[in-house]
């Protein structure tokens, strides 16, 4: 090739890449609504406020808290702890640990410490017998035995205070941030507290992970050694949407309730902590009607959008020094956001980015941000990644790239 025609090449090739530099950084838009919006949206009035020190309503499939008050709060959860010991027991046996085949040895330290002979509630299993796992679990569950709970971690630990390492370990891999386990049953204890954001965390994690452990949480009875045992969650029988999830009290911690429950593809979950009456009928009628309500409201006002799938291209990005001119930037999990009804066509999508990004780029790499925004409130944001390998390109392209890298940096 003679010098003029590499020069008259070169200067195509700058003039292609000016072109492509002056592009403005594509954003990226949602996918479209099932269906039209309405012209102007209802407003969304405030949420019920339940008795209690605090309370949080969460969408299951976002994560997105939709109300609450004093939600990082930490607070004794008296037998919500359970849910944290049945995910435990759950995840041993998903990794192969324990089985429910199992017999589990009721020691007498599990029949003194949460049998008949204590405050709270227990499951009858007799001292030195041997129970199935699965019943003993079933006791947790729905009788809330404390006894039960005992004998779990002793099986599963060794030891209630090696299987309480456990409950701490898991709770950090869940995100619960403020919240600390002294044991597996939950009478108070110094330090042993939840907040209402970490249990809501923990049911959606219970849910998502091991939905045949979770399916325990409805059953309304139990017979174990000819005892006729109750869940204690009186939400079952007054709403059939509702499908779990645990009840607490102690004098320390007053009458509270974890439920969650599902109508058409929504699922909600709500948390209500710390009410604070001496009439135990007060107690459960409170609990129940706080809970009730916040579904209620949930259910009635909001709605969730699936916006990206996972590996959904969400844009293309301009690349220097590559063997292609774009790399496709997309989500690795689903992107949700749960909204007032109405209002998905008033998402203004954002998508920051590298102003110059360089190859060579690995497949899954985060490159950016991509994010929605709601009357100003971010209601989501996810990283954007690489959705493919991208290599360096040839010394031409690489040369006539840095020349513009340089040009742009000065």
């Amino acid at each position: 090739m003679s010098v003029s025609r590499f020069f008259l090449a070169l200067t195509a090739a700058l003039a292609t890449t000016v072109a492509l530099a002056q592009t403005p950084t594509p954003q990226p838009k949602p996918a479209p609504a099932p269906a039209a919006a309405p012209a102007q949206a209802a407003p969304t009035p405030a949420a019920p406020v339940p008795q209690g020190k605090a309370w949080i309503l969460m969408d299951h499939a976002s994560g997105q808290v939709l109300a609450g008050e004093n939600i990082d709060q930490p607070l004794e959860p008296a037998s919500i702890t359970k849910v944290m010991t049945s995910y435990v027991v759950a995840a041993e046996m998903a990794s192969g640990k324990i089985k429910a085949s199992d017999m589990v040895r009721i020691s007498e330290n599990a029949w003194r410490s949460g049998g008949a002979g204590t405050d709270g509630s227990y499951s009858a299993l007799a001292i030195n017998s041997e129970v199935k796992l699965d019943d003993v679990l079933h006791g947790l569950v729905i009788q809330s035995g404390n006894d039960a709970a005992i004998a779990l971690a002793e099986h599963v630990a060794g030891s209630e205070s090696a299987f309480v390492d456990l409950m701490n370990a898991y709770a950090q891999r869940i995100g619960m941030k403020n919240s600390h386990f002294e044991n597996a049953h939950g009478l108070s204890a110094e330090g042993h507290v939840m907040t209402a954001r970490d249990i809501a965390l923990l049911s959606r994690a219970l849910i998502n992970q091991f939905p045949d452990h979770y399916a325990l949480y409805k059953i309304k009875e139990f017979t174990y050694g000819g005892i006729q045992q109750w869940n204690r969650n009186g939400l079952l029988w007054k709403d059939a949407s509702v499908d779990g999830l645990k009840t607490g009290h102690t004098s320390a911690a007053g009458y509270c309730l974890a439920a969650s429950a599902k109508r058409g593809d929504q699922r909600l979950i709500s948390v209500v902590l710390g009410i604070d009456t001496t009439s135990r009928s007060e107690g459960f009628k409170a609990r129940e009607q706080g809970n009730l309500a916040l579904l209620n409201w949930g259910f009635r006002f909001f709605e969730t959008h699936a916006v990206y799938t996972a590996g959904q291209k969400v844009a293309d990005q301009r690349l220097w020094r590559g063997d292609v001119e774009n790399v496709a930037l997309g989500v690795t999990d689903p992107l949700l956001v749960t909204l007032p009804r109405g209002r998905y066509a008033d998402l203004k999508p954002t998508m920051n980015v590298p102003r110059q990004l360089v190859a060579p780029i690995k497949k899954g790499q985060q490159i950016g941000t991509v994010s929605f925004t709601l009357d100003g409130k971010v209601v989501a944001e996810r990283p954007l990644v690489a959705l493919a390998d991208v290599a360096e390109g040839g010394f031409f392209s690489r040369m006539s790239d840095d020349f513009w890298l340089w040009w742009e940096s000065e």
